[in-house]
């Protein structure tokens, strides 16, 4: 039976929905309201959260309270409090509010790369190499996220050699304690990824690796599966189903945390996710964000969440029998 049966195999979820969720949104959400979404988030048993980004408040003002935010949650034992950092002084400011780990970003695509960040790859990766250098020393983990891994919206197809040469580079050369290969405009597709996660893991089988998929168009779960049958364990997903990069035409929609989570729960997985506490997350979001929201869990329950019977049912199943044709003579 393969990846339908999961047969209790652990499998880490890691959210990514106050940072890449709420970086896009047009409402401020309260910096009180952030904190009490994360401190939900560590209730329903998320192995990692992704709590902010320290960036210029210019260019994403929606964040432009991260100090407040890191400082102030709640943090659980065992769960990583992780924030995004572009450049050196993001670092100095995340490492001095306790972030458990500097999430790095960059892209395969040197097309992306400049939309995105104005800088050439190499240049990202040199002004990466001075954040990591500065990471370590202060025993604070550094994770590397690769953009448009799986292909990128403005140059097509990405060489898997050019994907896995770039991990070379965080790797060997900068010294990642981690990478996440990022399908940052939802092109990936289950035969790609389970080539490229195979080909990583041959390489290097005991760097952390983590799957970062969009829904875009409508192959997260499938990517997902592909990737478990592949030896992956570990992936990003938004509560909720919000968020997107905004410099990547067409990027809507990361894969949905309560989603992923009572898919995998169904097959036997073991997420270590309280199912209903991630939920009830979900649905306070529209209010906070000020409109709907993709999941379709929020929406319709889970699978064996049952509803109340018509009030009228018994009268109903009463004229239903009346009906009934007399029994044969």
């Amino acid at each position: 039976m393969g990846r339908w049966q999961g047969a209790g195999q652990r499998i880490h979820m890691q959210e990514v929905g106050p940072r890449d969720g709420l970086q896009v949104e047009e409402a401020f959400v309260p910096t009180d309201e952030k904190i009490a979404l994360v401190n939900a988030l560590s209730d329903a048993g998320l192995a990692k959260i992704e709590v902010t980004a320290f960036v210029s408040p210019r260019a994403i003002p929606a964040l432009r309270d991260a100090e407040v935010v890191l400082r102030e949650i709640r943090r659980l034992p065992g769960v990583v409090y992780s924030a995004l950092v572009p450049n050196l002084r993001g670092a100095e400011r995340a490492i001095e509010s306790k972030a458990d780990e500097l999430n790095l970003v960059m892209s395969a695509s040197e097309t992306h790369n400049l939309a995105n960040l104005r800088m050439t790859r190499d240049q990202s990766f040199a002004a990466l190499s001075e954040v990591a250098a500065l990471g370590r020393p202060a025993g604070v983990a550094v994770n590397v996220s690769l953009s448009c891994s799986f292909g990128c919206p403005m140059e097509g197809d990405v060489p898997a050699n050019t994907v896995l040469d770039w991990c070379a580079r965080h790797i060997e050369r900068l010294g990642a304690t981690g990478v996440t290969l990022c399908d940052t405009t939802g092109m990936a597709y289950p035969p790609q990824v389970a080539a490229l996660i195979a080909a990583f893991r041959e390489r290097w089988p005991g760097t952390e690796l983590t799957l970062h998929f969009h829904n875009t168009r409508g192959m997260g779960l499938a990517n997902v599966l592909a990737a478990i049958d592949a030896g992956a364990d570990r992936f990003d997903a938004s509560v909720g189903g919000i968020g997107g990069c905004p410099y990547a035409p067409g990027a809507t929609g990361n894969v949905c945390s309560e989603e992923i989570v009572h898919a995998l729960q169904l097959m036997g997985y073991d997420t270590g996710v309280d199912l209903a506490r991630l939920t009830a997350a979900a649905k306070r979001l529209p209010a906070l964000i000020g409109h709907d929201i993709p999941s379709q869990i929020a929406k319709a329950g889970s699978r064996l969440e049952l509803h109340r019977r018509p009030a009228d049912f018994e009268e109903i199943r009463q004229r239903a029998l009346a009906r009934q044709a007399p029994a044969a003579l």
